[in-house]
């Protein structure tokens, strides 16, 4: 788990809080619009993108089980995945929007940016919407003038999936 700093005082003394929200208004913008080829290519090589499960997400992401534990080749497998036929619950694609707010900055100890931020994606398809809340914590790599996703932790807000339908196929 990506440990976000519990101070009123998190901020980072090398970037802009505008220039980090633009970025992950970008990954919200790209996973809406199903560009997920693109949203991948936001991943480092070492990068790494963990969904703990419901009834245990404060548990150590190395040894518990996780809905959602990929690295890149995984990353590639799932976005190949749901960007194929053989993804029945994404068969027609479900309509998306994402809200992100509450964004904080620190400066992590490994050299990347750490971000903590609260995410909430509305889905859409027949019979009706759902939302997703997660707390999401980020640590993001400088590079080229923007940011590349070194490790992304979802923790969401739900007790169950059976509070959105028992489905997660959507990239939170």
């Amino acid at each position: 788990m990506i440990d976000a700093p519990d101070s009123v005082q998190l901020s980072s003394k090398r970037y802009d809080r505008a220039r980090v929200e633009d970025f992950l208004y970008y990954e919200a913008q790209l996973l809406d619009a199903w560009k997920l080829e693109e949203w991948r290519d936001l991943f480092t090589a070492d990068g790494r993108y963990v969904v703990p499960a419901t009834d245990n997400p404060a548990g150590d992401v190395d040894m518990d089980l996780n809905l959602i534990d990929d690295d890149l080749v995984g990353l590639h497998g799932r976005v190949q995945r749901l960007m194929s036929t053989y993804a029945h619950i994404e068969n027609p694609r479900s309509t998306t929007a994402r809200v992100v707010s509450n964004v904080r900055l620190w400066d992590d100890d490994s050299g990347d940016l750490g971000v903590r931020c609260t995410v909430v994606v509305y889905r859409s398809r027949l019979p009706g919407t759902t939302s997703y809340v997660a707390d999401v914590r980020y640590l993001l790599r400088p590079e080229d003038g923007s940011f590349r996703i070194a490790a992304k932790h979802a923790i969401l807000g739900h007790h169950t999936l059976r509070d959105v339908g028992g489905v997660l196929s959507i990239i939170l």
